[in-house]
């Protein structure tokens, strides 16, 4: 039985659907073409998109699923096209590979780099502003690691992966900062009837201020403050 059903099989249609051979060019081709198109969508995504795992990972682990997934339930995908895929993402893995591995130009290019978000305790505005990151969304993960005030930071950086790595200042070098508890940004202050230190909400510039207008933020030109923290972090 099983010989009779093996000579009846279309091995042509099992190995290619319904393409001819010369269709195994254009796979090359597309898959080439979908290769590039995955990394520009994941890098403008962003860090946060790919989170845990690095841009370059994920597009070969997206690349490999959709080659292995496709000829299980489509019989117009024949297996020998997904092999001839699986092939030019593992070369196009190792070429890659290797090319990041002699020119930190190219690895910055493929998989981005790290970036300073706040420094000294305040953020660092240009490169806060390059990455698709929200303040709320920064301010969870900061509180994630037992951080209630931007004082408590020499340097946050997000890493390629977009993790945030910390840098802590000792307890006794812990400055005024800008507090990031839950609802603690919801009273702006504008005028200011107590003299103490504020911060701009939306830079972290922290100064000490005297009764009477607030004034202008002279790092970012807001003119919005609010009481600002030196609580030190409680491990």
């Amino acid at each position: 039985m099983l010989s009779v059903f093996l000579l009846k099989l279309d091995w042509k249609e099992l190995l290619m659907g319904h393409e001819e051979w010369s269709f195994l060019l254009e796979i090359i081709l597309r898959t080439f073409i979908m290769f590039i198109t995955i990394i520009i969508g994941l890098r403008v995504l962003g860090k946060r998109g790919v989170k845990q795992l690095s841009l370059f990972e994920l597009v070969v682990i997206i690349g490999l699923g959709s080659a292995a997934g496709d000829p299980m339930f489509n019989k117009d995908v024949g297996i020998v096209s997904s092999i001839i895929v699986f092939l030019v993402i593992i070369v196009l893995y190792s070429v890659v590979t290797y090319f990041i591995g002699k020119s930190k130009g190219f690895e910055k290019l493929v998989e981005g780099k790290s970036i300073c978000l706040v420094e000294n305790g305040e953020f660092a505005i240009e490169n806060f502003k390059k990455e698709n990151l929200g303040s709320d969304e920064f301010f969870a993960e900061l509180r994630l690691k037992s951080i209630s005030q931007l004082g408590q930071i020499e340097k946050a950086i997000e890493e390629i992966s977009g993790e945030i790595s910390v840098f802590y200042y000792e307890n006794e070098n812990v400055k005024y900062g800008l507090p990031i508890m839950p609802d603690s940004l919801n009273h702006t202050l504008k005028n200011i009837t107590q003299e103490g230190y504020y911060s701009c909400i939306f830079c972290g510039h922290t100064e000490e201020k005297q009764i009477g207008n607030a004034g202008i933020c002279p790092k970012c030109e807001k003119d919005e403050w609010v009481h600002s923290s030196n609580k030190r972090r409680i491990t």
